[in-house]
């Protein structure tokens, strides 16, 4: 099988002098210098507003103050968002050993967890002896969610996953009145961004919905959702609700973390990030790749060349290796095939569907656009592209 639509036909082939973007990115520009916008990016708008130093920790020492003293007299000051994957893992024992915080750590599954992924949290939590509440997704409906996006022919199918995640975290917080959400993000290693035509926000409520009403067979009853204005207007605004970023404010090296986990709490490393979702493994390591010619290593790479923590050499070494394990694809598509309840048949001619991007369904993408002018302009958004 092999569907790359997706990809532009017209172009010729360019990849960055500096990192390992390419023109599988079908908007990314270059300078004279043979520069991408993703690098010039990093540059402009990312690297000279990022304090990893004392200036960062200084500030991020005064946040930690009034996470403190919002949560006096309460059992946690703040909510932390774990899946297992290192970037959360290593928050966590920061979040307890080095900030001195009570987070509750909150995991939603959604169906699609490795045993890996679930022995790293509970190793963790337990060692840190901190409570833990998981947040069950009705499965039927994910399942059912799930598959309308495969339906749909999209890139984005990971999409019911996110949107399950950051509802919910959302949700219990404001719920339970705890003000602050500590979440893995950082600019280390996710300073460059999937471009938009690889992975659409998660938090469009209105594609969610349309994709579903076209291709879905039950109605989301339980399934949580929640949109972009939710986000950025009523919880921040209405319900005092903020979201901190503590990796962005002190060095923080991938290789580090993954050694310090591994040896204080016996954390088991994955192959690639995000792999700690059994889905997430199989749509960017095989669905992307095959069907849209989107190998999403090159952004993950290429943020670590960016922040020095691998060369361009060594990322491009790597990603002369297949993405995925050539002996383990039918295991995948079978396991993928039972869990949406159809037969491997049946996926294999999802996968070869004509290619479909965001724009073929409703979407709040102009919201999106003007949310972003409007934070870039006033400092708050830093972006490495378009």
């Amino acid at each position: 099988m092999n569907n790359l639509a997706g990809k532009t036909e017209a172009r010729s082939y360019q990849i960055c002098t500096t990192c390992v973007m390419d023109t599988s990115d079908s908007k990314i520009t270059f300078d004279e210098r043979g520069v991408c916008d993703h690098c010039n990016g990093f540059h402009l708008r990312i690297l000279k507003n990022w304090q990893p130093d004392e200036h960062g920790r200084r500030k991020l020492d005064k946040v930690v103050s009034r996470i403190r003293s919002a949560g006096t007299g309460r059992d946690y000051d703040c909510i932390l968002g774990m899946s297992g994957g290192v970037d959360s893992s290593y928050l966590t024992h920061l979040a307890v050993k080095e900030l001195g915080l009570r987070p509750l750590v909150f995991h939603v599954d959604a169906g699609w967890n490795s045993q890996i992924a679930v022995n790293n949290i509970e190793c963790i939590t337990d060692k840190l002896k901190l409570d833990l509440f998981t947040e069950v997704i009705d499965w039927d409906e994910m399942r059912d969610l799930q598959l309308a996006f495969f339906k749909g022919a999209v890139p984005h199918i990971d999409t019911p996953q996110d949107h399950a995640f950051f509802a919910t975290m959302y949700r219990y917080a404001t719920a339970n009145k705890v003000k602050y959400i500590l979440t893995g993000a950082n600019y280390s290693t996710e300073c460059v961004k999937n471009p938009l035509e690889w992975h659409y926000h998660a938090s469009d409520l209105t594609q969610l919905l349309d994709i579903h009403r076209q291709f879905g067979s039950r109605p989301l009853k339980h399934f949580p959702t929640s949109n972009i204005l939710t986000h950025k207007i009523y919880f921040p605004l209405m319900k005092g609700l903020r979201v901190v970023k503590p990796l962005n404010f002190m060095p923080y090296l991938k290789d580090e973390a993954k050694a310090l986990l591994q040896r204080e709490y016996g954390w088991q490393p994955y192959p690639q990030k995000h792999f700690e979702s059994r889905f997430t493994k199989f749509y960017e390591a095989y669905w992307a790749p095959t069907k849209f010619g989107h190998d999403k290593r090159r952004v993950q790479f290429s943020s670590l060349v960016l922040t020095k923590q691998m060369t361009r050499e060594e990322a491009v070494e790597e990603l002369k290796k297949p993405p995925f394990d050539a002996e383990r694809v039918a295991e995948d598509f079978d396991f993928i095939a039972r869990k949406l309840g159809i037969t491997v048949d049946e996926l294999k001619a999802l996968h070869d569907l004509p290619n479909k991007s965001y724009r073929d369904y409703k979407s709040q993408q102009y919201v999106f656009d003007l949310g972003t002018w409007f934070l870039s302009a006033v400092g708050v958004e830093k972006r490495t592209m378009r």
